[in-house]
């Protein structure tokens, strides 16, 4: 297919109106494979405006006279007005967006044409391996092994090709187990807390049915990861679903753990206190609120999760590499006209509760709300191919890797890292618990009113902190200028 095809209408004359305090901008509009493009003429580079076509979440046109309105509802949340010249053209141009913002194809999205200046095709592929947390783990314990069982995707499609697994389970009960589990999601480690020996594990229901069959070997890896944890270990089961819902599920062939078959383990459907304890977490199909609960769970108890580096690990090792199917959940926004059971908000969701924590803990994150709203126009629209596809498997499959550039590798550039770092950052080695109190949860301005509302305050402030703490450390020798205490929720 060619991109040609889909274009009726390559260029016509029109204003923008970008939102409340934007100035309009008047041209000539093009619309190209990937983007829509508006310059004032050849003389006027900086007032070029360009929009990815895959950030579209819906359109809206209407015709009057010799002219005609094209409103542009975008994944990021931001509102378009196109007033073009010519009801043909306003036609169009309008279906010409609406073919070239839906592509289906993988292969044929901006990410496989992107060349930026400075990046190079593979580099930060290889930033988080599952090799690189596995390799932190064996420094700690030598209870668990890195299994290359999945290395060909047969076993479980929506994982890695390595997984970390206790030591004393061979790769053939792991088999077994993940034929146990929905989708083959057998469980594995998600996190090992070092100063208890504790771990937490995520994986998907087990197929009991309504016969309530049974898996020696999956009841067998259960035991191995609390002998694994420490003389006597207890473990809790964490299912994300209500227990009605998961008794409903054994009609359809799932269910849940039973009692009698893996002692040491007590099932729960609500949260609970810390306690010392192991604990495994899934719901139907272990790829959604699962990793949700998990991620959240690291970064609330382990310091490194809240650097830099570290986030960005947690979030391509327990959503991109644990199979979140972005291509599927974030294939519209909150302004799409269908609402298809495949869509949701889910990983908005674990954003939006990152801010919260950082609201609450403001010197205990690395990262400020610019990677936060960074992650989040790139997981629905990107010119890297991070979260391009459902799983590894899908990205092997299309060539990801090779093919496209990795979105860390851009957000790491030196120019990047100003407007995303916290310069109030104080490393807390302590476990940061929020409160989830009603009156402690804000909405996130900066995310949701941000396209209805002058930034420029917000901007003003960062780089006024930014320029404060600099300064601090120039007259200083590079002192913190904050203490490590943090204010109570």
């Amino acid at each position: 297919m060619e991109f040609s095809e889909l274009i009726r209408t390559g260029r016509a004359q029109a204003e923008l109106l970008r939102g409340p305090g934007v100035p309009p901008l008047r041209g000539t509009l093009c619309v190209t494979g990937h983007h829509l493009l508006l310059s004032s003429g050849p003389q006027a580079t900086p007032d070029l405006w360009l929009l990815l076509l895959r950030s579209v979440d819906s359109i809206e046109k209407r015709v009057a006279g010799d002219s005609g309105t094209i409103t542009l509802r975008c994944k990021d949340l931001r509102v378009l007005q196109l007033d073009i010249e010519g009801v043909e053209a306003t036609l169009d141009i309008a279906r010409s967006i609406e073919a070239l913002s839906s592509l289906e194809s993988v292969i044929t999205s901006y990410p496989f044409f992107y060349r930026p200046k400075g990046l190079r095709l593979g580099d930060a592929w290889h930033f988080h391996p599952p090799e690189h947390y596995y390799k932190r783990i064996a420094r700690e314990t030598n209870a668990w092994r890195l299994s290359e069982v999945n290395e060909d995707f047969s076993l479980c499609p929506s994982y890695p090709r390595a997984v970390i697994v206790p030591r004393a389970v061979d790769d053939d009960a792991l088999a077994r187990s993940a034929r146990f589990r929905q989708g083959g999601r057998f469980p594995v480690l998600s996190y090992h807390h070092a100063p208890s020996g504790t771990v937490l594990l995520r994986s998907s229901q087990p197929l009991t049915g309504p016969q309530k069959r049974r898996c020696a070997e999956d009841e067998e890896l259960l035991r191995a990861v609390l002998a694994a944890a420490r003389p006597g270990a207890q473990g809790f089961i964490v299912d994300t679903r209500s227990a009605q819902t998961a008794k409903q599920a054994r009609m359809t062939g799932g269910g849940t753990e039973s009692k009698a078959a893996y002692p040491g383990w007590k099932r729960l459907h609500r949260p609970l206190e810390r306690e010392g304890a192991c604990i495994l977490v899934h719901g139907t199909e272990g790829t959604d609120s699962t990793l949700l609960v998990t991620s959240l769970a690291q970064l609330i108890l382990d310091p490194l999760s809240r650097t830099m580096a570290g986030f960005q690990e947690l979030v391509e090792r327990e959503w991109i590499q644990a199979g979140h199917p972005f291509q599927l959940r974030c294939a519209h926004s909150a302004f799409s006209h269908a609402r298809p059971k495949h869509e949701a908000p889910t990983f908005l969701l674990f954003l939006d509760c990152v801010w919260q924590l950082g609201r609450q803990f403001p010197l205990s994150l690395e990262f400020g709300e610019g990677l936060l709203l960074a992650l989040f126009e790139h997981a629905y629209a990107s010119p890297f191919g991070t979260f391009l596809c459902n799983s590894e498997k899908e990205r092997c499959l299309c060539e990801v890797r090779t093919r496209t550039h990795s979105l860390w590798s851009g957000l790491n550039q030196p120019k990047e890292q100003r407007k995303l770092r916290n310069p109030l950052y104080v490393l807390n080695p302590l476990a940061i618990w929020p409160s989830v109190e009603p009156q402690s949860l804000r909405l996130w301005q900066g995310l949701f009113l941000r396209w209805t509302r002058p930034p420029e305050h917000s901007e003003v402030a960062w780089e006024k902190v930014w320029q404060i703490v600099t300064e601090k450390e120039k007259t200083e020798g590079s002192q913190p200028m904050v203490s490590a205490s943090e204010p109570q929720p």
